[in-house]
């Protein structure tokens, strides 16, 4: 007798296939029968009406690293379909952490994945992946090994370039962590400690990546005025390494570069002819979100949180920063200058004191203080100890959708979920299935939930998911596809999107129409590999 029977599906397994109809049974967390079957073989049964039926939604770039350890259901993420969460990003994740350097690793990652009152009590991947399970999540969860921990954990947060010696510690802290379930490493080259690596370095990391069949996702250094030329140093390399090479929301930032978007997606199509497998993630909204304090240059970074507040309190370094944000200069983008201040709206702020920042503009702000826009900027940081989010708006709408029509995409939120948060945190999936799929047919819905599902479950190794067939984990979404739509606005971004009726975690309902349900559901994924051992 089947645990679960979904009734009168459309289904689309996920793998680019037309929709069938079709009953789904589901026993012990596995989909045991697709067909026409027997509704008295059942314990439960869910009519789905002709809705359609697909596999869960993988998130393949989240910012649930901390707030997973405090809320093991995460509402705004499963409620758009998403049944498992690619954690790690940016190469400033949780883990590995030195015990040393837990207080101001807690200050870098404030303004991206905010302050949850949790126990910091974890060192390695493999450490902190325990304390996910045992925190028993209502959804699934997969980790990367972020570069910027594992430098942290060979050299601290020092701006100079690694050592041989250090490269190679650096390469047997990425082997440990992928031995212990990782299934990659992300890197953020805007991001400390990433920032201060060479290419030397991050080449011998990919090494390594090669070794175990394992991508690179990364935030490339530049996604505007040197967008091409970061590309090109990045496909070179992997061509080396002979590795996957896999672009974080994948965008062209900045007006005066949106008409590169076209020579962008060239560039991954030629690197896919050449033999090298090139992918990307993306989230379908023209602003970003990130800490406030990515506008600051790499320098100011140096050290960690702590030395780069003290910066901010000399006025002859707050002069430079200043000037450089206006300017940017070779190798660095300036977010405010993209944007302008007025293009820079704060999100979360840790204090009382600020809260009446959130939602307001830079500009706006200064304004109402009556000071200068980046005096405004570099102070909110500065009193906030670095824990301010923003959301920036540099993107254009033909270039995201010219991006989201790609087929070597996949999906990623991105969301971070403190203080008002960017809409993105609640709406990314349906608003592609509603808006960019049903309205304006930038792609088709078979082809979409691919890139959905299967896709990224290829690419971070999740062999049983992403596919609607017997013998797979059953992580299943069923949604109207007359009526999906995001709900969520940048001026309230905490809303729910309309049209998903369920959602299925290892064959438990997790979320049954305006129900939700907190389940030790969810598992903790960890990659098998086919590994060329060494020696």
């Amino acid at each position: 007798m089947y645990d679960l029977l979904i009734k009168n599906g459309r289904i689309i397994d996920g793998t680019g296939s037309p929709w069938y109809y079709g009953d789904i049974g589901i026993t012990n967390g596995k989909i045991e029968a697709i067909g026409l079957l027997n509704a008295n073989e059942a314990k439960q049964i869910i009519d789905a009406g002709q809705q359609v039926v697909s596999p869960g939604f993988i998130d393949m770039h989240t910012h649930s690293d901390l707030v997973i350890l405090d809320e093991p259901l995460i509402e705004a993420k499963v409620r758009q379909g998403i049944t498992t969460d690619l954690l790690g990003q940016d190469g400033i994740g949780a883990a590995p952490l030195p015990s040393e350097y837990i207080s101001t690793w807690q200050k870098n990652l404030a303004g991206l994945n905010g302050t949850p009152l949790i126990e910091w009590d974890w060192e390695t991947v493999g450490d902190y992946m325990r304390k996910i399970r045992h925190n028993q999540p209502s959804y699934n969860l997969a980790v990367l090994a972020p570069h910027g921990n594992i430098r942290m954990e060979v050299m601290g947060l020092a701006n100079r370039p690694a050592t041989d010696d250090e490269i190679s510690k650096m390469q047997d802290v990425l082997r440990r962590s992928l031995d212990e379930g990782a299934v990659g490493l992300s890197t953020g080259l805007i991001y400390l400690p990433c920032c201060f690596a060479e290419m030397k370095e991050l080449e011998a990391l990919c090494m390594v990546l090669a070794e175990y069949g394992a991508p690179l996702v990364i935030h490339q250094r530049s996604e505007g005025d040197e967008i091409l030329e970061s590309m090109d140093e990045l496909i070179a390399m992997m061509k080396k390494c002979g590795a996957h090479l896999h672009f974080s929301h994948l965008k062209v930032c900045g007006k005066d570069n949106w008409s590169k978007t076209e020579q962008v997606l060239q560039k991954i199509d030629e690197a896919r002819l050449d033999g090298l497998e090139v992918t990307f993630d993306q989230y379908p909204y023209i602003a970003g979100s990130t800490m406030l304090s990515a506008i600051l240059p790499p320098w100011a970074h140096d050290g960690g949180t702590d030395e780069m507040l003290n910066r901010l309190e000399n006025e002859q370094m707050r002069e430079k920063m200043m000037a450089e944000m206006e300017t940017a200069f070779a190798g660095w983008d300036s977010i405010s200058k993209w944007a302008g201040w007025d293009g820079i709206m704060i999100t979360s702020v840790a204090s009382e004191k600020k809260k009446y920042c959130v939602g307001k503009t830079i500009k706006e702000i200064a304004v109402q203080e009556g000071k200068k826009e980046a005096d405004v900027a570099l102070d909110l940081i500065l009193h906030e100890k670095n824990s301010v989010g923003m959301v920036d708006f540099v993107m254009e709408e033909a270039s995201v959708k010219r991006i989201l029509a790609h087929p070597a995409g996949t999906v990623g939120s991105d969301g971070l979920l403190g203080g008002e948060p960017h809409p993105r945190a609640y709406g990314t999936f349906p608003r592609i299935l509603g808006k960019y799929v049903r309205e304006e047919k930038v792609t088709s819905l078979e082809e979409m939930i691919r890139r959905m599902t299967s896709q990224p479950a290829r690419i971070i190794g999740l062999q049983d998911r992403g596919i609607i067939r017997e013998g797979l984990a059953a992580d299943i979404v069923i949604f109207h596809p007359d009526t999906i739509i995001d709900q969520a606005t940048y001026e309230n971004p905490r809303q729910f999107n309309m049209g998903i009726s369920a959602v299925i975690v290892n064959g438990q309902m997790v979320i049954e129409g305006e129900n939700a349900y907190r389940k030790p559901s969810g598992k903790v994924f960890t990659r098998e590999y086919a590994v060329k051992k060494r020696g």
